[in-house]
């Protein structure tokens, strides 16, 4: 008998029960985190989108940072979408606000404008396969500038950077929640089981 994967989801603010849906239908035990306890026993985290100031406002008065930092630093598997990646990127365009400084990356907020910019798009995403993957971009934000450890995932048909990796850090600038595609959860799932 194998023992089940058990993978939070920071359910600060955003689309939390999506991603706990996507991950149940792939037999894994998801788990809502708000607090630093819910963080034990975690195999990996995904921290969804919503609104990047609200998450960074509501993990620091719920003392999430620290905790969430020193679990990635000492190997936990992450996996940031939208405002997610925002949190996790070392720089955020324009912004003094805090993060969680995991990932070598520079991020720009909304990059495409306003909710009525929001756009559905097929990306070439060679680590999930030949298939193009749905992704819905919600006032996304987008990779500006990747460190050489970051391995860019997808990029945008004219060159942006949509999602990357770096280890065991996983940051997409869409929401793969919000389709019927599990491909991008199953991939984080690959890389939790390789951690």
């Amino acid at each position: 008998m194998s023992i089940k994967l058990k993978i939070g989801v920071l359910a600060a603010q955003g689309a939390f029960a999506e991603h706990i849906a996507a991950l149940e239908k792939l037999d894994v035990e998801a788990v809502p985190v708000r607090l630093p306890g819910e963080l034990k026993g975690l195999d990996g985290l995904i921290i969804p989108g919503g609104e990047s100031t609200t998450i960074s406002l509501l993990m620091s008065g719920y003392n999430l940072f620290s905790e969430i930092a020193g679990l990635a630093a000492n190997d936990l598997p992450v996996f940031g979408t939208c405002a997610g990646m925002i949190m996790m990127a070392k720089n955020v365009q324009g912004n003094t606000m805090h993060t969680l400084n995991l990932m070598d990356i520079t991020v720009k907020r909304n990059a495409f404008g306003r909710q009525v910019d929001s756009f559905e798009t097929e990306l070439a995403v060679p680590a999930l396969g030949r298939e193009p993957f749905p992704a819905v971009f919600i006032r996304a934000p987008l990779i500006e500038k990747c460190g050489h450890s970051v391995e860019v995932l997808a990029q945008l048909d004219d060159g942006r950077i949509v999602a990357a990796r770096e280890g065991k850090m996983l940051a997409a600038a869409f929401h793969p929640e919000l389709t019927g595609d599990l491909r991008f959860h199953r991939y984080f799932l690959d890389i939790v089981k390789g951690a």
